[in-house]
């Protein structure tokens, strides 16, 4: 007697080893069971056909969320965060270190972390470990209790419980995570570049990656957003990704460089790729959605760090996306309440730093593909494929047999107007409110179940499988 499946979805339109087919796609179990002609008869539980205009694709693993609980769950928490994920199209997140108190830095704090997220997760949750000066030494139990990597700033966080390696401890930490086989993921800007920055009369400086800024030197007009972003200038980029080059190429440890905004970094990064140093890289949406000359003065919705760069810096970053010197694109969903984000009205010395757009990530980079003749399957390379691979999540990133049954069903032709306040954000702040954008998530399947609020897991060690395979495919966007 055959066993019926649990789900069967009908597409037109599925991607399944990086082209579109028809098919249809049957669950049983939480996993894709089969992948079978559109036609073919299929008992199933439940049948769904998708409507004209709809294709089937992969869940988005999103490898940089900023949760934020306990400790700062007015900024985000878990229910909301993994809500808007779902809403997305985000089926798997990894959540960062910090701004939570306490940090993920001790097997204890992750403990915390987990007891927080597990009634609350609707989609799938990794968490990342921190690399701390307090915590050097002691990150392999933290690697072994199931962190995907350690995090580490090599200038202020803006949040004093997580403090920066200095370039000595960014070398110790390489050396210990090559003894175990980790990775480092690291926030590269330079402090002695942004001191130097600083202390021009140009600069609106943030001293801290995240924060407001302290320096008594910052220019008198906060509200220049040009000002901010010569406050934050390439060469911090440039200075401390070199560093991280060093000591991968002398401890042989693997790093990734999170969040480029700056083009002039991509020579340093291509060379070290083709010396075959473990690195990977990533950049965000916003970097790729925005430039700096659509930026109005005193937009702090805006304001992250490193900033969001002028248009031919955007330009050469989607040219290193296309042709794999950049190998991902994670969200860096980093959200406060409105009083931090506005503070100062509209002074980006005073405002809280880091875009709220998790739910918009999948859209946006959708868009501005379009815009240039990009099709959607790159976009899922680098934001589905490519993250899984990434962090090691063998189960998650592809429609293929054997593997998660986490699935959307995607209208890429249909625009909508962002509202912030219909988000599920917690706050309803977004740099993108007003944009219009392509691509509709009709339906968030996690696992063959509709998202409706706590169906996620948590991720740990026994689904971290062996790191190392986006890198064993060199250039590979797909």
């Amino acid at each position: 007697m055959t066993v019926p499946y649990d789900l069967v979805v009908r597409s037109r339109s599925v991607l399944v080893d990086g082209g579109w087919r028809e098919a249809a796609v049957a669950v049983r179990d939480g996993l894709i069971a089969a992948i079978a002609e559109y036609d073919e008869e299929l008992e199933a539980h439940e049948t769904v056909t998708l409507t004209e205009g709809q294709v089937l694709v992969p869940g988005v693993v999103d490898t940089h969320v900023h949760v934020n609980e306990p400790g700062r769950t007015e900024w985000e928490g878990f229910t909301t965060a993994t809500r808007a994920a779902a809403a997305g199209g985000v089926t798997t997140i990894v959540d960062m270190p910090l701004n939570s108190i306490p940090p993920t830095t001790t097997v204890e704090g992750l403990a915390v972390k987990r007891e927080a997220a597990a009634p609350q997760a609707s989609v799938d949750v990794g968490f990342w470990g921190g690399a701390i000066p307090s915590s050097l030494g002691a990150l392999e139990p933290l690697w072994n209790a199931g962190v995907f990597g350690f995090k580490a700033f090599l200038a202020p966080s803006g949040v004093d419980e997580f403090p920066h390696l200095s370039t000595p401890e960014l070398r110790r930490a390489l050396e210990e995570i090559a003894g175990f086989g980790g990775l480092l993921i690291v926030h590269a800007e330079d402090p002695d570049a942004l001191d130097a920055a600083a202390a021009t009369p140009t600069s609106s400086a943030a001293a801290g990656a995240s924060g407001p800024s302290s320096s008594p030197s910052a220019a008198p007009d906060g509200r220049d957003y040009d000002a901010f972003v010569a406050s934050r200038p390439d060469a911090a980029e440039q200075d401390a990704i070199a560093h991280v080059i060093d000591g991968v190429r002398a401890t042989g440890a693997r790093a990734h460089i999170l969040h480029l905004s700056s083009a002039r970094a991509l020579d340093a990064i291509r060379a070290a790729k083709a010396e075959g140093l473990p690195l990977t890289v990533e950049t965000c949406p916003h970097y790729l959605a925005f430039s700096a000359e659509q930026i109005p003065d005193g937009a702090t919705q805006f304001k992250c760090c490193p900033p969001i760069r002028d248009e031919a810096n955007r330009d050469l970053l989607w040219e290193a996306l296309v042709d794999g010197t950049i190998d991902l694109v994670a969200s860096d969903h980093s959200p406060s309440t409105a009083e931090l984000k506005f503070a100062g009205d509209g002074d980006f010395q005073e405002a809280w730093g880091g875009i709220s757009g998790m739910q918009l990530s999948f859209p946006a980079v959708w868009t501005a593909a379009r815009e240039r003749g990009i099709p959607l399957e790159r976009v899922l390379g680098w934001m589905s494929a490519n993250t899984a691979a990434f962090v090691g999540l063998a189960q998650k990133g592809a429609i293929e047999a054997g593997r998660d049954a986490d699935l959307v069903a995607f209208a890429p032709e249909e625009e909508f107007a962002v509202d912030a306040t219909a988000l599920a954000h917690k706050n309803p702040v977004s740099a993108y409110d007003g944009r219009t954008l392509h691509g509709v998530v009709a339906t968030t399947w996690l696992r063959g179940r509709i998202v409706h609020g706590g169906a996620g897991e948590l991720l740990d060690e026994g689904t971290r499988a062996p790191l190392g395979e986006l890198l064993s495919r060199p250039g590979s966007t797909d």
